[in-house]
Protein backbone atom coordinates (compact mmCIF):
# COMPACT_ATOMS: atom_id res chain seq x y z
CA UNK A 1 0.00 0.00 0.00
CA UNK A 2 1.08 3.42 -0.91
CA UNK A 3 -0.08 6.39 0.85
CA UNK A 4 0.98 9.86 0.84
CA UNK A 5 0.32 13.00 3.23
CA UNK A 6 0.43 16.42 2.40
CA UNK A 7 2.39 16.14 -0.18
CA UNK A 8 3.64 19.12 -2.57
CA UNK A 9 6.60 19.63 -4.81
CA UNK A 10 8.10 23.17 -5.63
CA UNK A 11 9.69 23.58 -8.41
CA UNK A 12 13.30 26.54 -8.59
CA UNK A 13 11.99 26.90 -4.93
CA UNK A 14 12.68 30.60 -4.28
CA UNK A 15 13.46 31.77 -7.34
CA UNK A 16 11.52 34.18 -10.04
CA UNK A 17 10.26 31.05 -11.71
CA UNK A 18 9.07 29.07 -9.04
CA UNK A 19 6.65 26.80 -10.25
CA UNK A 20 4.02 24.40 -7.18
CA UNK A 21 3.52 21.67 -8.96
CA UNK A 22 1.80 19.70 -6.07
CA UNK A 23 -0.01 21.41 -3.79
CA UNK A 24 -0.91 19.27 0.19
CA UNK A 25 -1.98 16.06 -1.79
CA UNK A 26 -3.26 13.01 0.65
CA UNK A 27 -4.42 9.79 -0.88
CA UNK A 28 -3.41 6.00 -0.27
CA UNK A 29 -3.31 3.58 -3.58
CA UNK A 30 -4.07 0.18 -2.01
CA UNK A 31 -2.71 -2.81 -3.88
CA UNK A 32 -4.14 -4.29 -7.32
CA UNK A 33 -6.01 -3.13 -9.78
CA UNK A 34 -6.01 0.13 -12.25
CA UNK A 35 -5.75 4.07 -10.90
CA UNK A 36 -5.71 6.74 -13.32
CA UNK A 37 -4.64 9.93 -12.68
CA UNK A 38 -6.86 12.71 -14.84
CA UNK A 39 -5.87 16.14 -15.51
CA UNK A 40 -5.44 18.58 -18.07
CA UNK A 41 -1.65 18.92 -18.90
CA UNK A 42 0.32 21.14 -16.10
CA UNK A 43 -2.10 19.45 -13.41
CA UNK A 44 0.74 17.62 -11.85
CA UNK A 45 0.10 14.10 -12.92
CA UNK A 46 3.60 13.39 -13.94
CA UNK A 47 4.55 15.31 -10.86
CA UNK A 48 2.81 12.98 -8.71
CA UNK A 49 3.89 9.54 -10.76
CA UNK A 50 7.54 10.57 -10.38
CA UNK A 51 7.23 11.24 -6.21
CA UNK A 52 5.26 7.78 -6.19
CA UNK A 53 8.14 6.10 -8.50
CA UNK A 54 10.99 7.49 -5.93
CA UNK A 55 12.00 8.79 -9.21
CA UNK A 56 12.12 12.60 -7.44
CA UNK A 57 11.28 13.86 -3.48
CA UNK A 58 8.60 16.00 -2.28
CA UNK A 59 9.36 19.03 -1.15
CA UNK A 60 7.01 19.24 1.58
CA UNK A 61 5.07 15.97 3.38
CA UNK A 62 5.77 12.26 3.28
CA UNK A 63 4.93 9.48 1.02
CA UNK A 64 5.30 5.36 2.66
CA UNK A 65 5.48 1.80 1.40
CA UNK A 66 3.96 -0.62 3.57
CA UNK A 67 4.25 1.68 6.30
CA UNK A 68 7.88 2.12 5.08
CA UNK A 69 8.59 6.47 5.34
CA UNK A 70 10.43 6.36 1.55
CA UNK A 71 10.62 10.43 1.37
CA UNK A 72 13.55 11.08 3.61
CA UNK A 73 15.32 7.58 2.57
CA UNK A 74 19.57 8.17 1.29
CA UNK A 75 19.38 7.73 -2.21
CA UNK A 76 21.02 4.74 -2.20
CA UNK A 77 18.42 3.06 -0.42
CA UNK A 78 15.80 4.61 -2.74
CA UNK A 79 17.13 3.42 -5.79
CA UNK A 80 17.15 0.11 -4.88
CA UNK A 81 13.13 0.34 -3.60
CA UNK A 82 12.98 1.87 -7.20
CA UNK A 83 14.62 -1.18 -9.10
CA UNK A 84 12.54 -3.78 -6.91
CA UNK A 85 9.29 -1.90 -6.45
CA UNK A 86 8.61 0.14 -9.63
CA UNK A 87 8.38 -0.32 -13.24
CA UNK A 88 7.94 2.70 -15.54
CA UNK A 89 6.64 3.23 -19.19
CA UNK A 90 7.51 6.74 -20.20
CA UNK A 91 5.35 8.97 -22.18
CA UNK A 92 7.69 9.16 -25.25
CA UNK A 93 9.78 5.12 -24.52
CA UNK A 94 12.30 6.20 -23.60
CA UNK A 95 14.07 3.32 -25.95
CA UNK A 96 17.93 2.95 -26.60
CA UNK A 97 18.19 3.69 -30.58
CA UNK A 98 21.09 1.62 -31.68
CA UNK A 99 20.29 -1.55 -29.55
CA UNK A 100 18.44 -4.21 -30.26
CA UNK A 101 14.28 -4.68 -28.64
CA UNK A 102 16.25 -7.50 -26.64
CA UNK A 103 18.53 -5.51 -25.23
CA UNK A 104 16.22 -2.78 -24.40
CA UNK A 105 13.85 -5.02 -22.23
CA UNK A 106 16.77 -6.10 -20.57
CA UNK A 107 18.47 -3.23 -20.16
CA UNK A 108 16.93 -2.45 -16.25
CA UNK A 109 17.64 -6.00 -14.79
CA UNK A 110 21.27 -5.55 -15.30
CA UNK A 111 22.15 -3.84 -11.72
CA UNK A 112 20.63 -6.89 -10.33
CA UNK A 113 23.25 -8.96 -11.06
CA UNK A 114 21.27 -11.53 -12.54
CA UNK A 115 23.29 -14.57 -14.70
CA UNK A 116 22.55 -12.91 -18.39
CA UNK A 117 21.24 -16.28 -19.50
CA UNK A 118 18.12 -16.27 -17.19
CA UNK A 119 17.74 -12.54 -17.54
CA UNK A 120 17.70 -12.56 -21.15
CA UNK A 121 15.29 -16.05 -21.35
CA UNK A 122 12.73 -13.58 -19.18
CA UNK A 123 13.70 -11.07 -21.58
CA UNK A 124 12.21 -13.31 -24.05
CA UNK A 125 9.61 -14.33 -22.61
CA UNK A 126 8.03 -11.37 -21.69
CA UNK A 127 8.53 -10.35 -25.57
CA UNK A 128 6.54 -13.68 -26.70
CA UNK A 129 3.75 -12.61 -24.01
CA UNK A 130 3.77 -9.09 -25.80
CA UNK A 131 3.71 -10.28 -29.49
CA UNK A 132 7.13 -9.63 -30.04
CA UNK A 133 9.23 -12.83 -29.99
CA UNK A 134 10.00 -11.95 -33.55
CA UNK A 135 11.37 -8.82 -33.12
CA UNK A 136 13.42 -9.67 -30.54
CA UNK A 137 16.49 -8.89 -32.59
CA UNK A 138 15.37 -5.98 -34.71
CA UNK A 139 16.71 -2.26 -33.60
CA UNK A 140 14.24 -0.42 -31.82
CA UNK A 141 14.08 2.06 -34.27
CA UNK A 142 12.11 -0.05 -36.92
CA UNK A 143 9.41 -0.72 -34.63
CA UNK A 144 6.20 0.84 -35.19
CA UNK A 145 4.08 2.60 -32.52
CA UNK A 146 2.50 0.07 -31.12
CA UNK A 147 5.60 -2.48 -31.30
CA UNK A 148 7.58 0.54 -29.60
CA UNK A 149 4.58 1.12 -26.68
CA UNK A 150 4.63 -2.75 -25.96
CA UNK A 151 8.53 -3.45 -25.80
CA UNK A 152 8.35 -0.19 -23.12
CA UNK A 153 5.80 -2.63 -21.30
CA UNK A 154 8.18 -5.75 -21.59
CA UNK A 155 11.13 -3.70 -20.51
CA UNK A 156 9.37 -2.09 -17.57
CA UNK A 157 8.01 -5.41 -16.37
CA UNK A 158 11.45 -6.97 -16.38
CA UNK A 159 12.21 -6.69 -12.80
CA UNK A 160 9.27 -8.18 -11.97
CA UNK A 161 7.77 -4.95 -10.16
CA UNK A 162 4.74 -4.96 -7.85
CA UNK A 163 4.20 -1.48 -9.23
CA UNK A 164 4.03 -0.02 -12.56
CA UNK A 165 3.64 3.52 -13.68
CA UNK A 166 2.65 4.50 -17.01
CA UNK A 167 2.85 8.52 -18.59
CA UNK A 168 0.19 8.63 -20.91
CA UNK A 169 0.40 5.22 -22.10
CA UNK A 170 -2.06 5.87 -25.14
CA UNK A 171 -0.69 9.08 -26.25
CA UNK A 172 0.88 8.16 -29.00
CA UNK A 173 -1.41 5.38 -30.48
CA UNK A 174 -4.69 5.47 -32.47
CA UNK A 175 -8.00 3.87 -30.28
CA UNK A 176 -7.29 0.27 -31.37
CA UNK A 177 -3.94 0.22 -30.36
CA UNK A 178 -5.01 1.77 -27.01
CA UNK A 179 -7.70 -0.52 -26.35
CA UNK A 180 -4.54 -3.30 -26.84
CA UNK A 181 -2.78 -1.51 -24.53
CA UNK A 182 -5.55 -1.12 -21.99
CA UNK A 183 -5.96 -4.68 -22.43
CA UNK A 184 -2.68 -5.72 -21.70
CA UNK A 185 -2.14 -3.26 -18.68
CA UNK A 186 -5.66 -5.08 -17.25
CA UNK A 187 -4.41 -8.21 -17.61
CA UNK A 188 -1.09 -7.09 -15.15
CA UNK A 189 -3.68 -5.58 -12.69
CA UNK A 190 -5.20 -8.90 -12.80
CA UNK A 191 -1.98 -10.85 -12.00
CA UNK A 192 -1.47 -8.76 -8.46
CA UNK A 193 -0.44 -5.73 -9.77
CA UNK A 194 -0.94 -1.90 -8.92
CA UNK A 195 -1.15 -0.30 -12.02
CA UNK A 196 -0.87 3.61 -11.81
CA UNK A 197 -1.58 5.61 -15.11
CA UNK A 198 -1.69 9.14 -15.81
CA UNK A 199 -4.07 9.98 -18.87
CA UNK A 200 -6.13 13.32 -20.21
CA UNK A 201 -7.63 10.24 -23.16
CA UNK A 202 -11.26 9.78 -22.34
CA UNK A 203 -10.65 6.63 -23.48
CA UNK A 204 -8.76 5.39 -20.69
CA UNK A 205 -11.24 6.67 -18.66
CA UNK A 206 -14.31 4.76 -19.94
CA UNK A 207 -11.90 2.19 -20.07
CA UNK A 208 -13.86 -1.30 -18.14
CA UNK A 209 -10.04 -2.21 -16.55
CA UNK A 210 -10.05 0.98 -14.81
CA UNK A 211 -10.96 0.69 -11.26
CA UNK A 212 -10.69 4.05 -9.90
CA UNK A 213 -9.82 7.71 -11.38
CA UNK A 214 -8.17 10.65 -9.44
CA UNK A 215 -8.95 13.90 -10.57
CA UNK A 216 -5.67 16.53 -10.06
CA UNK A 217 -6.67 20.08 -11.31
CA UNK A 218 -3.76 22.55 -10.56
CA UNK A 219 -1.58 20.73 -8.22
CA UNK A 220 -4.26 20.09 -6.20
CA UNK A 221 -6.63 16.76 -5.93
CA UNK A 222 -9.98 17.65 -6.95
CA UNK A 223 -11.86 14.29 -7.26
CA UNK A 224 -11.63 10.68 -6.78
CA UNK A 225 -14.12 8.17 -7.95
CA UNK A 226 -14.21 4.53 -8.09
CA UNK A 227 -15.17 3.07 -11.36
Amino acid sequence: MIALHEVSKVFNQGQPNECRALREVSLRLERGGITVFKGPSGSGKTTLLTLIGCLARPTAGRITLDGRLLSNLPERFLTEVRRHTFGFVFQQFNLIRGLTVLDNVMLPAYPLGKPHRELRDGARALLDRFGLGAKADSRVEWLSGGEAQRTALARALINDPAVLIADEPTANLDSALSREVLALLGELATQGRTVLISSHDPLVFEAVQVDRIIELHDGRMVGDSRC
